[in-house]
């Protein structure tokens, strides 16, 4: 029984939890993969987002467990495997156990991690110095 003040469950609401389903856009929030679900849609339209490596544009699409995620954000991809529907946007550690991350670990370290790529002394651009002799010939000239 629900008080006065208190939102009775909606169809929706009340459907996804028997079935274990959820849409799209509410699991991305949800899982804390978009910072908002408005977010979270427009990633889904703009066809960012594979479910069982098959295009979804639209935000209410529904995900169960399962199903494979792959989420193109921020200049890299991450697999995603759903482990369990959400009930409500928690804290990131609640979040991390609706999902299973799949991506290979090379492909998971950002860009900025990487080495710098090591080249021989006079490869390259020129230094500063290089670039002021290189002006003295030409005005030799």
């Amino acid at each position: 029984m629900t008080g006065k003040h208190e939102k009775a469950p909606t169809r929706e609401a009340q459907e996804g939890q028997l079935s274990g389903t959820q849409r799209l856009d509410k699991w991305l929030w949800f899982a804390r993969v978009s910072k908002s679900r408005t977010l979270a849609a427009g990633l889904v339209e703009a066809g960012k987002v594979r479910v069982n490596r098959t295009r979804i544009t639209k935000p209410s699409h529904t995900v169960r467990p399962g199903d494979v995620l792959t989420v193109a954000l921020r200049g890299h991809v991450q697999i995603l495997k759903i482990a369990a529907p959400g009930a409500r946007r928690g804290p990131p550690a609640e979040a991390r156990l609706l999902y299973e991350v799949l991506t290979p670990a090379a492909t998971a370290s950002p860009a900025g991690t990487a080495a710098p790529a090591l080249r021989e002394r006079g490869t390259g651009r020129p230094t500063k110095r290089e670039r002021r002799m290189t002006d003295r010939l030409d005005e030799a000239n």
